[in-house]
């Protein structure tokens, strides 16, 4: 039996998005919603997704 993940929660601790496998940041063996995340809100910069507030 085979299982194939498409979507994952972001690797951001603090952020609440799902992210499709293909799509997502990846980054250090992880997978982000996107580069703030990725980057670990270098600039205070969020992710800006609807319903998320993260900023590392």
């Amino acid at each position: 039996m085979s299982v194939t993940i498409e979507s994952v929660k972001c690797a951001c601790p603090d952020c609440v998005c799902v992210v499709s496998v293909s799509k997502g940041v990846k980054k250090d063996g992880r997978i982000y919603c996107d580069d703030a995340c990725a980057t670990h809100h270098k600039d205070g910069a969020g992710c800006h997704h609807a319903g998320c507030a993260c900023h590392g």
